[in-house]
């Protein structure tokens, strides 16, 4: 497909991008966003469930993978094209500055469509130098069933390349909750959702959204979680370096007490080989929080912060089944930015949805820009948003 040549440009394209940005990724701009609404639809499926974006500087377009469980479709991903010049600070942009251009089946270690329930794509990044995709797949903790969560290869038309080796405890055993004694691996829609691919095109990470059942307890209003950092040698993908990342609680209680309500890491980006940005992204039932919708006129129950996160000095707990009761030494975490802070034109403040996608973008008068999308879950309350920043 033409999408993905040349692959030697992108590869180029890619570093110089991500090598430039450690020393000024310090401050980010509002420029604008899109909405496209629940309901929309591409060669007779539903758009949405995006959970991951990633930019191809040698088109200018973007691959994101939808999170669908092969239910109302098959596993798949997109490409599409964004226009920044028609991205607008308001309340109510439209969706004129988003272009569907394909979608491709994403196929199991057989070569066939994963069957229903049998899959949770979460996260993709293209390697351009090797010509394939990184992606990983959540995995379920739950009574009817107990899937590991994998990271894989996969070729460009989506059949598969292979997987790396992660270490058998994140695995799910035990109990369906995570939160008996003995219960081991991830929690329930809390494990990997994010990918990032360092510069130096050495070394893939992944991130638990919070922490491992035998490590923490899941984030709550007032408790954070201790999510795992994991990352793999992409030459001979193995484990490697595995560190640690204090989520923080969740900031706003639900509306009424014991409704669900939950913070954790959908996505991050790499900087450097020990510089990351993170997504934080809570959400809590009827919580009221700043941002109004256009089309509910209530608020969306999501707050959205970003990262700046640093390995160096951290403790590698590569190889440790549980890091409770031990000393360990988490990366160190910076705030970038709370979206909540940002406004439109008219002083209305940026209404987010469930954002889980971070990539970086071209050039807009001289700046990088960074792009981010939200997961719309499929639900006709919430819509599926992209948002355009500039890095200053």
């Amino acid at each position: 497909m033409t999408l993905f040549a040349p692959f030697a440009r992108y590869a180029l394209a890619a570093s110089l991008v991500l090598t430039a940005l450690p020393g000024v990724a310090q401050s980010l701009t509002y420029l604008g966003q899109q909405i496209v609404p629940t309901g929309a639809s591409f060669r007779g499926l539903p758009v949405g469930g995006l959970s991951s974006i990633d930019y191809v500087p040698a088109t200018g377009h973007y691959l994101a993978i939808s999170d669908d469980r092969s239910d109302r479709g098959p596993a798949r991903f997109y490409e599409l094209t964004l226009d920044l010049t028609k991205f607008r600070r308001s309340a109510d942009p439209g969706e004129a500055g988003v272009g569907w251009v394909n979608m491709t089946t994403i196929l199991d270690l057989d070569g066939q469509p994963f069957g229903r329930n049998m899959v949770d794509p979460e996260s993709l990044r293209l390697d351009g130098k090797r010509g394939v995709i990184y992606w990983s797949n959540e995995g379920q903790r739950s009574s009817g069933a107990m899937q590991n969560p994998t990271m894989r290869r996969m070729q460009l038309d989506g059949r598969p390349a292979g997987e790396f080796a992660v270490p058998s405890y994140y695995n799910p055993s035990g109990s369906a909750s995570g939160l008996a004694a003995g219960d081991m691996g991830v929690y329930n829609n809390l494990a990997f959702e994010s990918v990032a691919i360092t510069p130096d095109g050495k070394t893939v990470w992944t991130m638990s959204e919070n922490g491992l059942a035998q490590d923490s307890l899941p984030t709550a209003v007032g408790r954070g979680s201790r999510a795992r950092m994991l990352s793999f040698d992409l030459d001979t993908g193995k484990p490697g370096a595995e560190y640690v990342y204090d989520v923080g609680p969740v900031p706003f209680p639900p509306a009424r007490q014991g409704d669900f309500a939950t913070n954790g890491v959908p996505d991050m980006l790499a900087l450097s080989a020990h510089e990351f940005i993170v997504i934080e992204r809570a959400f809590a039932v009827g919580a009221m929080t700043p941002g109004v919708a256009a089309h509910t006129k209530q608020p969306t129950s999501n707050t959205i912060k970003l990262y700046r996160i640093d390995t160096r000095g951290a403790t590698d707990v590569a190889g440790w089944p549980s890091i409770k009761g031990r000393e360990v030494v988490p990366v160190k975490r910076t705030m970038l930015l709370d979206l909540s802070s940002l406004k439109n034109d008219d002083g209305s403040v940026l209404a987010m949805d469930n954002i889980e996608g971070i990539t970086f973008g071209p050039l807009v008068d001289g700046k990088r820009t960074l792009i981010l999308v939200s997961d719309n879950n499929f639900n006709p309350a919430q819509f599926t948003q992209f948002i355009a920043l500039t890095v200053d």
